[in-house]
């Protein structure tokens, strides 16, 4: 299988997920630069974290509409898999892949920490590797991570199954003082209805190797490879 990493001015994530890919995962990986619209050798689209385009306007606004977009845009309407960790969750919130929005944090502060999370569902092929209800760590840097969307948003999200990763305590208790950012329904990561298109605000890719103190993000990459390979 073969990754794709979209590269913008002003992304700083990307090599990190390329590390992931490639040198962990011993997967081919690309780096796709912003300009760059042919995505037709690509099984996985990433969409990194970062400050695409400096964050001007507002986060996401400007890179929907870079060619990269608009061909991962035909690529997940095809069926086929995009990821989008933070900046990328945001982009993708921008381009209707994904409903709802992220703003700015409850406290209007930049936050840089590491949260304990609930995987809510693990019928995914991006989360076959983990186990109902299990609470994973991941660090998270972000200051526009709040979800938001409108009460019936909320409810479809709720009723197809579409919340993937929920901020929880170390126990899995999903409540207020757990919630960093104050997202709704302390939502972290999201899918569309088909389940092709991830988008995070954690970092697993920050969370893949020991020497950064702790692996629980490499699961989601590993379950990926194991299921395109499988299929």
């Amino acid at each position: 299988m073969k990754f794709g990493i979209i590269v913008f001015p002003g992304a700083n994530c990307d090599r990190d997920v390329a590390y992931v890919t490639r040198d962990i995962l011993g997967q081919p990986t690309r780096m796709v630069w912003h300009e760059d619209s042919d995505l037709g050798d690509l099984d996985v689209v990433v969409v990194p974290g970062g400050f695409s385009y400096g964050d001007y306007l507002r986060c996401g606004a400007i890179a929907r509409f870079s060619p990269a977009m608009q061909a991962t845009l035909a690529h997940a309407n095809q069926g086929k898999l995009v990821l989008g960790i933070c900046n990328g969750f945001q982009i993708l919130t921008e381009m209707g892949l994904l409903p709802g929005a992220l703003v700015r944090n409850r406290d209007m502060r930049f936050i840089c920490d590491r949260v304990p999370l609930t995987v809510e569902r693990t019928d995914l092929r991006w989360t076959q590797g983990y186990t109902p209800g299990q609470v994973i760590t991941l660090p998270i840097a972000h200051g526009e991570g709040c979800y938001y969307a409108d009460p019936a948003t909320l409810a479809e999200l709720e009723a197809n199954r579409q919340i993937v990763f929920r901020y929880s305590s170390p126990e899995g208790g999903v409540d207020a003082a757990h919630n960093p950012n104050g997202s709704l329904g302390n939502i972290a990561g999201i899918c569309n209805p088909q389940g092709n298109v991830l988008g995070l605000m954690p970092h697993p890719e920050r969370a893949a190797d020991a020497v950064l103190g702790g692996v629980d993000g490499l699961p989601l990459f590993h379950s990926l490879v194991q299921a395109l390979v499988a299929a």
